[in-house]
């Protein structure tokens, strides 16, 4: 019988391969998992059509993130905060504030994709950004006190 594993399978194949396998092994495990379908043409057709939409979905957000990336590495972001008499920041600079400055800034990051230590002192920063698919840009960040 042969499957098509809609999942990669431990010992048998990763996901989108047709393997030859056993009936009961196809229909009673990997089919009633739903870890494979049954590889008629129109099941392949079908897959096969999905995975170049999905490849085509990844190659524009690979497009729109090279694009976020470039705009942030132009990005520069000042930042005002209260500052005490020695020169340290009242609190500290967190995500939240970098995420917010950037968004006045028109471009629009998750908090959680900010990767920075907490800043407590008036300075250059360089803060990178978590995109997905490999980019991790940079951009500067200026806090100055009121």
């Amino acid at each position: 019988m042969k499957v098509l594993l809609t999942s990669d399978v431990k010992g048998l194949g990763k996901a989108g391969e047709i393997k030859e396998v056993k009936e009961g092994y196809g229909q009673n495990f990997l089919i009633s998992k739903n870890l494979a379908r049954l590889a008629t043409d129109a099941v392949i057709k079908q897959f096969n059509a999905h995975e170049k939409a999905r490849i085509e979905a990844e190659k524009e957000e690979l497009a729109r993130l090279a694009v976020m990336a470039k705009k942030l590495e132009n990005t520069g972001v000042k930042i005002t905060k209260k500052v005490g008499a020695n020169g340290s920041l009242f609190g500290a600079l967190k995500k939240e504030d970098v995420a917010e400055a950037l968004k006045i800034a028109g471009i629009e990051i998750d908090k959680k994709d900010i990767e920075m230590d907490t800043i407590k002192a008036v300075g250059i920063y360089e803060i990178g950004v978590k995109l997905g698919h490999g980019l991790h840009p940079k951009f500067r960040v200026e806090v100055v006190s009121e």
